[in-house]
């Protein structure tokens, strides 16, 4: 297995350690949580990397690498869920779009067929993913008690539950954008990928 295809497995395999250290109640294993997320994020950076620069591309890696994004990304953003942190429904949403985008894309390559990805949809995934970054790194860092007792302001204003909500609701309207937009631009391909 070439190495960009390793690091989408561990990636993978990273998702529910990084899960199961996030959802602990221990403030070291949050910590611990935070470095296997970024961990993850560079494979999946450096996997892409690799494939450009050393033209390693293969059916197997052109389905599964974005599918292990979306796996990582589910993770994280069902752990906040679960946590409270964001609202189940934006989430839901979010993640059908872009999962059936990914599959759709996935069922495309194995078809011989490609679907550009829009400027738009690139961007939407850039705002998804720095809210997330930025959710993640401060939620873990309020839940250490030296950090929140003498932070407890800085903390209350970044993590407002009305800032959160709101940002959330405007990242999942252009996620529902997007996959409409995707779908309609691609309307006519996608009806061929069904067509024996």
């Amino acid at each position: 297995m070439l190495l960009p295809n390793q690091l989408t497995v561990l990636r993978i395999i990273l998702t529910p350690v990084f899960l199961f250290f996030f959802l602990s109640e221990n403030e070291t294993y949050k910590l611990i949580s935070l470095g296997i997320f970024l961990i993850a994020a560079l494979t999946d950076w450096y996997d892409g990397w690799l494939a450009r620069k050393f033209n390693y591309f293969t059916a197997w890696g052109k389905f599964w690498d974005p599918l292990a994004d979306k796996i990582l990304t589910a993770a994280a953003f069902g752990g906040l869920v679960y946590l409270d942190v964001l609202e189940a429904w934006m989430i839901i949403i979010v993640l059908f779009r872009d999962f059936l985008v990914t599959l759709l894309r996935g069922f495309a390559d194995y078809r011989g067929k490609s679907f550009p990805t829009s400027l738009y949809a690139k961007w939407k995934t850039f705002i998804q993913m720095i809210f997330l970054y930025y959710l993640l790194l401060f939620y873990v860092l309020s839940t250490n008690t030296y950090l929140y007792e003498n932070y407890k302001i800085i903390f209350d204003i970044l993590l407002n539950v009305y800032f959160i909500y709101y940002l959330m609701l405007g990242i999942t309207l252009i996620t529902v954008h997007s996959g409409v937009s995707y779908i309609y631009d691609n309307w006519k391909m996608i009806k061929e990928l069904f067509i024996k």
